[in-house]
C-alpha cells in the first residue's frame, strides 16, 4: 500500500520522509486490531518504471505490506448479501469494547477531544459540502443540520469536557464504518484506522461507536444498530456517553455525506457511479436530519420470575424500538466490581441479594433510566420487579418525565421455569445468578 504525494490540509504526504513516517504509523496503529493483516513497512528502490521492493539501493518510496483478503469479506458487502448475523454484531461490539479498554487515554492538558477541536471538524464538513455545486441546489437541509450542530455543540460543551476528564477520549480507530470491518473465518476484524491525523483518532469512544451505529442505520438495519449500541453499553457500562451520542451520530452522517460528495466530484458529472454517490449524499443528509428531530422516549418494565424469558424477549423489543435496555443482573454486579458472567456464592437473602443491596440496585437502574431518557431513547428495565414498591418508583419517574409507561408481563408455567433455569446454569454464560432455590423463594 503506497501513499500518494498529496496535501489535503487534514493530511500531508508530500515528502518521502512524511510518507515513511505515516507508513510506520499505519503499521503500528493497525497492529492493535489486525496484526496478521499488517505485516511490515518496506522500502522501494530502483525506478518508477522498474521498482524493486526491499531490493537495496536508493529508496524512492515506502509501502505498507499487507496480507490480502477477499473483498467479499468486507462487512458492508456481507450485509448487502444478507449474511451478517446477530452473532457477528455482538462479536463486533465485544471487540470494540475490549479495544477501547486497552488503548491509552488522552491527557487532560492535550487538545484531543476538546470542544473546540470537535467543533472545528464539524465545521470543516459543512464548509467542504458547501463548496460543492450540487449542494447549492438544496441548501436547506445543510443549513438546518449546521444550525442544530452549532447549538448542540454549545449545549454539550461541559459534557464534552466531563467526558475528556473521565478518560473517555482515547486513541481510537477513528474511521470505524462497515467498509473498514471484515469477516475472517466468521469473526469480525477491523482495519485501516486513521494514521495521518491524531485529532481524528484521539476521540471520545462514543464518537467511534456512533460511526458503527449510524452506518448500520444508513444500510437500513435499525435492528443491528440498536443491537450493537446495546451490546456495547451493556459491556462497557458507558451509559453516560448517550448524552453526546446524538451529536456524534449527526457528525458521522455528515462525514459520510461529505465523502460521497467529494468522490462524486472527482468522477465528474453525469457518470453512473457519480450519480449513485450523489444519491448516497442525499441519503446521509436525510439520516442526519432524522437524528436532529426532538425524540420522545418511554419507560417499559419487565415483570416475571427468573427463567420467564425477560432478557430473551426484550432483545427483539429493543431492536424494534431502538430503546436502551438495562439489566439488574448486570448492574447489580457492576456496582460491586464483579464481571457479568462471574457467579459468586451467596445466600438468597444475603450478599449481593440482601434486601438493601436489591433496593440499591433498583435505585441505580432508576438513575440510569434518567440518563437514557434524557438522551431521547426509550428505556427497557430488565428486572423481576416482583415488588410493587420497585414498580412504583419507575411509574412515578415516567409520570414526572411525561412519557409512556408500560409493564411487560412474562407469565410462564413453573415446570418450564425450572427447565429453563437448569439449562441456563448448565451453559454458564448468562449474567443471572438465579438457581432453583432462588426460583422457589420468588414463587413463595
Amino acid at each position: 500500500k503506497i501513499k500518494k504525494p498529496v496535501d489535503f490540509g487534514f493530511l500531508d504526504f508530500t515528502t518521502l520522509e512524511k510518507r515513511r513516517l505515516y507508513c510506520d504509523q499505519e503499521l503500528r496503529l493497525n497492529s492493535r486490531l489486525a496484526p496478521d493483516i499488517y505485516l511490515d513497512v518496506v522500502p522501494i528502490s530502483g525506478t518508477p518504471e522498474v521498482p524493486r521492493v526491499s531490493g537495496g539501493g536508493t529508496v524512492i518510496e515506502y509501502a505498507v505490506r499487507m496480507r490480502e483478503f477477499p473483498q467479499e469479506a468486507l462487512a458492508d458487502r456481507v450485509l448487502a448479501r444478507g449474511e451478517l448475523t446477530p452473532r457477528h454484531i455482538d462479536a463486533l461490539a465485544a471487540l470494540v469494547v475490549d479495544f477501547h479498554r486497552r488503548v491509552p487515554c488522552s491527557g487532560k492538558s492535550h487538545g484531543y477531544g476538546a470542544p473546540e477541536t470537535i467543533l472545528a471538524f464539524a465545521a470543516q464538513n459543512f464548509a467542504q459540502i458547501r463548496a460543492h455545486p450540487l449542494q447549492a441546489s438544496q441548501p436547506q437541509p445543510v443549513d438546518e443540520i449546521e444550525a442544530w450542530s452549532l447549538l448542540e455543540q454549545k449545549r454539550l460543551r461541559e459534557a464534552f469536557l466531563r467526558r475528556k476528564n473521565k478518560g473517555r477520549v482515547r486513541e481510537c480507530h477513528g474511521d470505524l464504518h462497515l467498509g473498514n470491518i471484515l469477516l475472517l473465518e466468521g469473526e469480525p476484524r477491523v482495519f485501516d484506522c486513521i494514521e495521518f491525523n491524531p485529532d481524528l483518532r484521539w476521540i471520545d469512544v462514543m464518537n467511534e461507536v456512533a460511526f458503527v451505529v449510524m452506518d448500520l442505520r444508513a444500510a437500513g438495519r435499525r435492528d443491528f444498530a440498536a443491537r450493537f449500541l446495546n451490546s456495547y453499553l451493556e459491556s462497557s457500562g458507558d451509559y453516560g456517553g448517550l448524552e453526546v451520542l446524538r451529536y456524534y451520530l449527526v457528525y458521522r452522517a455528515m462525514v459520510r455525506a461529505k465523502i460521497n460528495l467529494l468522490r462524486a466530484l472527482q468522477l465528474g458529472p453525469g457518470i453512473a457511479e457519480s450519480l449513485a454517490l450523489e444519491e448516497q449524499f442525499r441519503r446521509y443528509l436525510a439520516l442526519a436530519q432524522s437524528y436532529i428531530r426532538e425524540p420522545r422516549g418511554f419507560v417499559a418494565l419487565t415483570h416475571g420470575f427468573s427463567g420467564s424469558g425477560k432478557t430473551t424477549l426484550s432483545q427483539p423489543l429493543l431492536e424494534l424500538t431502538g430503546a436502551i435496555r438495562i439489566r439488574s443482573d448486570i448492574e447489580r454486579k457492576r456496582m460491586h466490581g464483579i464481571a457479568a458472567t462471574n457467579h459468586p456464592e451467596a445466600g438468597i437473602a444475603g450478599g449481593l441479594y440482601a434486601a438493601d443491596v436489591t433496593d440499591s440496585t433498583y435505585q441505580r437502574l432508576l438513575e440510569l433510566a434518567g440518563t437514557i431518557l434524557e438522551s431521547g431513547h426509550g428505556v427497557i428495565v430488565d428486572a423481576t420487579f416482583l415488588k410493587r414498591r420497585h414498580r412504583d418508583l419507575f411509574r412515578a419517574f415516567a409520570a414526572q418525565a411525561r412519557v409512556p409507561f408500560s409493564i411487560v408481563d412474562f407469565p410462564v408455567r413453573e415446570d418450564i421455569l425450572r427447565t429453563r433455569i437448569a439449562a441456563r446454569i448448565q451453559m454458564g454464560q448468562d449474567a443471572s445468578d438465579a438457581d432453583l432455590a432462588v426460583l422457589d423463594h420468588q414463587l413463595a
